[in-house]
């Protein structure tokens, strides 16, 4: 293994709390030094001047989708662990929602038989496993049976309708020592919905789904822990009231840890309408349609007040990571009428440039208060080790570049698919780098 000199960088490290320009010496996969001037070192080191670039730990998505198997025309294995390189993704956790889905040994192999032919250096893969049977909320899937196989716990990924089933998987896998993720979503309430209910939804004539679709789902989640005292990760908050019950929930001491996905962060309802911030503009492929479908999102995008709780409880703790739920389609499945479009859009490779001049170069978070719920966070609420830049450790490393431009297209995405609404457009921010020991 070749040894490297990286001078001059901006070394981020969350879990130190380390936030300084130093050289980095990396050598045979592991970090040799970390300091303010490395003056000695062997003659065959690749030297590199780092001025201006960022260093910090692989960052840790703690969910999202895969298309293989089963929708490989949306995404394979491969095109997602090279998107998830491409932008600074060094641990990605996949949700069971393949075809079929992993809600049994036979499942699960399958997957981990996909992945061994894949070239060295790639992100570390991990998998949920599915806490229902075919991931339909209906009945307990095999959960003794995976929880003595490597899932990092269990996730359907979809809402589950029946709180006395959520009961009973609450108080069986509290003995299994895994990780739980739900997603409060009542789909009564949501009904038809496509965005958000407000007055922009009425002024939109698109179907509202009420922000008491996720709360009264989540007041109903939060009791039910509070009752069995299991550990549970509630996915994809998106409402200020749901931030107010989190807020509330851990500080009467309930075992929760909570994430938001990235673009809630940066947009809310009004970029549908093309009046939000940032929101992106249309691209070639969605100019003709009234609405770009790639907004359409599950949970919708918030009114601007849940936008601004999200970001507020980002930064004071509330909310513990930010997810990137990558979720791809294809060019068909998204040039539909904006309510008829499957919700999801890309993020492996857009979320930390967009993230980090949204919000880091704006002033609404420090470098370090973004690092931290990219990859130190997710990976906790994994029940991992996070990765960190000290000596003595292995590289798990990337070098960002926050100026480098770049135009997000078809041959400049890694993903097989291109469903973002910032397609089309030109971005500062790129990843050069990426260490995977």
């Amino acid at each position: 293994m070749s040894r490297e000199l990286l001078q001059n960088v901006r070394v981020l490290d969350p879990v130190s709390g380390s936030d300084r320009i130093a050289d980095i010496l990396i050598a045979e996969g592991n970090i040799k030094a970390v300091e303010e001037k490395i003056a000695e070192f062997p003659a065959d080191t690749q030297v590199r001047d780092c001025q201006g670039l960022i260093l910090g730990p692989g960052l840790t998505d703690i969910y999202s989708h895969s298309g293989e198997p089963g929708f490989e025309d949306r995404e394979t294995l491969e095109s997602l662990m090279q998107a998830a390189a491409a932008g600074g993704f060094t641990r990605v956790a996949i949700l069971p929602d393949t075809s079929p889905p992993v809600d049994n040994l036979a499942g699960l192999a399958l997957l981990q038989q996909h992945i061994r032919n894949l070239p060295p250096g790639l992100p570390r893969l991990y998998f949920w496993g599915a806490l229902t049977a075919g991931v339909k909320g209906q009945q307990m899937a095999e959960l003794g049976e995976l929880a003595s196989c490597p899932v990092v716990g269990f996730a359907d990924g979809l809402p589950l309708s029946n709180p006395a089933l959520v009961r009973r998987l609450l108080e069986y896998i509290k003995p299994l020592g895994k990780s739980v993720a739900l997603w409060p979503c009542d789909r009564t309430l949501a009904g038809n919905g496509a965005v958000r209910e407000g007055s922009l939804s009425v002024r939109l004539g698109l179907p509202g789904i009420p922000a008491s679709a996720e709360t009264s789902a989540l007041a109903t989640i939060l009791e039910l822990v509070a009752s069995a005292d299991t550990g549970v990760h509630i996915m994809r908050v998106s409402t200020a009231r749901s931030v107010e019950l989190i807020r509330d929930a851990k500080a009467r001491g309930l075992p929760v840890t909570a994430s938001v996905t990235w673009m809630h962060l940066l947009l809310n309802v009004g970029a549908i309408s093309g009046n939000s911030k940032d929101s992106g503009g249309k691209n070639a492929l969605t100019a003709s349609l009234p609405y770009d479908p790639n907004l359409r999102l599950e949970p919708p995008l918030g009114n601007l007040s849940d936008q601004l709780a999200l970001i507020q409880a980002v930064k004071d703790g509330v909310i513990d990571a930010i997810a990137i739920d990558h979720n791809p389609h294809t060019y068909e499945e998204k040039t539909v009428a904006f309510a008829d479009s499957p919700p999801g859009a890309i993020g492996l490779e857009l979320a930390l440039p967009l993230l980090w001049h949204g919000l880091v170069k704006t002033g609404e978070f420090s470098a370090l208060e973004l690092w931290r719920v990219l990859s130190a966070g997710p990976a906790v609420c994994l029940g991992q080790t996070p990765p960190v830049v000290a000596p003595g450790v292995s590289a798990e490393l990337i070098l960002f570049d926050p100026e480098m431009s770049w135009n997000v297209d078809g041959p400049s995405l890694k993903s097989r698919s291109a469903n973002t609404p910032w397609l089309g457009q030109q971005l500062a921010g790129k990843v050069v780098q990426t260490w995977i020991y």
